[in-house]
């Protein structure tokens, strides 16, 4: 069974996410990162830094954060890292004592009068415009339907219909707003409805059709290729960033040439000697 920091790691390289790059989004440090898909959670500071790490990575990815905290806390417990012991204990005589609770109380006084002063004054504000607002009458306003558009006019905005046919990692930004970003089962169909365009990024592109404004579905890549940014407009799609193929094809190795078999001249005779054959 696959530990926590394995099933991290193939998270995010299932998404073709790179550490550095999820470092610099995050400001977590990469060695962190590193102790994280590592289960090294002792080089990790104490407290509640590990799960906003792990709350942090799980944003990042478009997975459910608060789930990748249950596991890590079942995994590792509440506080991975013990606490470090005081090198001494302090004592504090009765004055000492009186004192700090005296100061408390008076930031407990101090916060609730200044919490009934804002409730106040924003209650006045809210009534004040309502006493003195004056009735307002607007004309009649016509309303004119709206013109009829021309035979064979293409549709305003753009549709785009995406059907999984392998797993992959989808992202996809309407308009520049993030709308969609996880892992996508195979059979799967997701509607995209955009006024100007829609930007896809995705872990397999091979596995992912899309189909735009009606149009036939067709793939944006191959299987196995990872692709950024393809912006999808009206007019089509434009090529984006590719990254990383996960195989990548090694060069062939140069073929030795065979020995050619030797000849044996009869008796009496002397075999010639081989032409040299032609320069390479």
């Amino acid at each position: 069974m696959a530990s926590f920091g394995e099933n991290l790691r193939r998270e995010r390289e299932l998404r073709g996410v790179d550490l550095h790059e999820m470092a610099e989004a995050t400001k977590i440090s990469i060695r962190f990162l590193q102790a994280l898909e590592q289960d090294r959670v002792d080089v990790l500071p104490g407290g509640i830094f590990p799960r906003a790490f792990v709350r942090q990575y799980g944003k990042y990815l478009g997975m459910d954060p608060e789930r990748l905290v249950a596991e890590f806390v079942f995994a590792f417990g509440g506080d991975p890292v013990p606490a470090r012991a005081p090198s001494a204990e302090v004592h504090l005589d009765h004055s000492n004592r009186w004192w700090m609770i005296g100061a408390a109380a008076l930031l407990i006084l101090a916060f609730l009068g200044w919490k009934m002063w804002g409730r106040a004054s924003s209650e006045s504000q809210a009534e004040a415009p309502v006493a003195s607002a004056p009735p307002v009458t607007f004309p009649q306003d016509r309303v004119y339907p709206p013109p009829r558009g021309a035979a064979g006019e293409a549709p305003a905005g753009v549709v785009v219909g995406l059907t999984v046919r392998k797993k992959s990692w989808v992202e996809a930004k309407v308009d520049g707003t993030t709308v969609l970003s996880r892992v996508m089962d195979e059979g799967e169909t997701h509607r995209l409805d955009a006024r100007d365009a829609v930007t896809l990024s995705l872990g397999n592109a091979g596995g992912v059709e899309y189909s735009l404004n009606g149009r036939p579905p067709a793939p944006l890549g191959r299987d196995g290729e990872v692709l950024r940014n393809v912006v999808i407009t009206a007019a089509g799609a434009s090529a984006g960033s590719a990254g990383p193929l996960p195989i990548r094809a090694s060069s062939p190795r140069p073929r030795r040439p065979s020995p050619s078999p030797s000849l044996e001249a009869p008796a009496g005779e002397v075999s010639p000697a081989p032409s040299p054959g032609p320069a390479v």
